[in-house]
């Protein structure tokens, strides 16, 4: 298939394994995994006081996270507004208002189809949150 690309994008954390950010066949888009991890592999949403304790905020990883994935789709001329799917995991199902709630400002019921599921872990001990996404580019605004 010669319309299928497969991107890192440069600025955004490099993954941690061999595969891309974004891979991209015809119009339709696909996202993998996103957390709220920086470029400098620092989290959106950890704070780590002088006493070495931790505290997680599940509304700034939430946040951090669509800021990421938005970040991703407008490297392939996309947006937000294309998503058509969204898959969401949670550390902890007590952090589901939190999420919802961050969630909401970003998308309502126009938004894109949604799924959360409860996960025991993630990939880093610090993570409560991580998204996978689906969109389709407007003809338009194909590469």
């Amino acid at each position: 298939m010669s319309d299928v690309t497969a991107k890192v994008v440069p600025g955004k954390a490099t993954p941690r394994g061999a595969y891309p950010h974004v891979k991209i066949v015809g119009n339709q888009v696909w996202v993998s995994g996103t957390s709220s991890r920086r470029a400098d592999d620092t989290f959106a949403g950890v704070e780590t006081a002088p006493d070495g304790s931790v505290r997680l905020d599940i509304r700034a990883q939430t946040r951090g996270v669509i800021e990421n994935i938005g970040d991703i789709l407008r490297s392939v001329n996309a947006d937000l507004s294309d998503l058509v799917q969204v898959t969401t995991y949670l550390v902890d199902m007590a952090d589901f208002a939190g999420y919802n709630e961050v969630y909401a400002e970003f998308f309502d019921y126009t938004g894109p189809t949604r799924t959360t599921v409860a996960v025991r872990e993630l990939p880093h001990p610090h993570l409560l949150i991580e998204m996978t996404a689906v969109a389709v580019r407007q003809p338009d605004r194909e590469e």
